[in-house]
């Protein structure tokens, strides 16, 4: 649904976008992630043709950033961190007003509106004016606005910025709710917490640069190294070391647990557990341990400060 190819963009001496490689599928949610100015922002205008590449290329959803922007611009939505609401303007005549941007006829417009004004729960205030929504409301709003035209790509900047957790959470709800296997997402953000609740893939960006690009259990594993479990136990271990199967080291211990790190989970965990029963271990919980995007981001940016 989206690749890049060496896409770049200089403003000045300054490459803003310095050769980003991606292929988002359909279906995919992609979680663009970087500190602020890292170059996020300036990719997504990349991808909507608002700025032209000063190098490389994109296609989203078939059609050329550079030889086809029009096309490009009627197959994506767009959220930006900005997104200019109209507050005087009540939530349906705001929706009404973007359908009739998309020239899409006033039957099926007013239908389009009902329906995404029901769809963020919007409905009970879509007689009111946009300045008496809360933030999470207008946000709401502004995603709705996104959907109008039904487009296959959706591009979010920022998409929960300033917020306060209840209603990032709204928000966050709603974009889970968009995935489909028909529309690709990509979510610019620094938020981590919400890249571990939506993404499917993860790119890191860094001064321009992609530094890591892939599915996100994939990521862990190479940044983080293999999976790993604890056993959290009852009474004594044995004294008598348990044999370990191939592929599975003991990495950390306490009085009451095991740390272990494991190559091959589903071959191997039935291995280890059939170890603890035979010593008559009891054991309360067997769990692999959460790792989390959070882990893997400031990992990835310690070995770029170390280098």
């Amino acid at each position: 649904m989206i690749e890049t190819l060496d896409l770049s963009k200089k403003f000045g001496d300054f490459w803003a976008v310095d050769g980003i490689n991606l292929s988002v599928k359909p279906g995919q949610v992609l979680a663009l992630l970087g500190q602020n100015g890292a170059g996020k922002t300036t990719t997504v205008r990349l991808l909507t043709s608002l700025l032209n590449p000063s190098r490389g290329t994109a296609i989203v959803n078939g059609f050329d950033v550079i030889k086809q922007p029009d096309q490009v611009r009627s197959v994506v939505g767009v959220l930006t961190e900005q997104h200019g609401l109209y507050l005087r303007m009540t939530g349906m005549d705001y929706l009404d007003f973007f359908g009739k941007v998309y020239q899409i006829d006033p039957s099926s417009r007013i239908k389009r509106c009902l329906y995404l004004l029901e769809l963020f729960g919007l409905e009970q205030v879509s007689s009111q004016k946009i300045g008496e929504y809360s933030k999470g409301m207008r946000q709401k709003l502004a995603l709705a606005r996104t959907l109008i035209h039904e487009p296959p790509v959706l591009l979010l900047d920022e998409p929960t910025s300033a917020m306060d957790p209840e209603s990032a959470r709204l928000v966050r709800d709603s974009i889970a709710r968009l995935r489909s296997t028909n529309r690709t997402i990509v979510i610019c953000t620094h938020n981590l917490v919400e890249a571990e609740a939506l993404a499917d893939q993860v790119a890191i960006i860094y001064h321009g640069k992609i530094l890591l690009n892939g599915p996100v259990n994939e990521i862990k594993q190479r940044i983080l190294g293999p999976v790993e479990f604890e056993i959290h136990f009852k009474g004594e271990w044995s004294s008598d070391p348990i044999g370990l199967p191939a592929g599975i080291s003991m990495i950390q211990s306490g009085d009451h647990y095991r740390r272990f790190q494991v190559e091959d989970p589903l071959n191997t965990n039935p291995l280890l557990l059939k170890e603890v029963i035979e010593k008559k271990i009891e054991v309360i919980s067997f769990h692999e341990v959460t790792r989390t995007i959070e882990q893997v981001y400031l990992k990835a940016m310690e070995q770029v400060h170390n280098d």
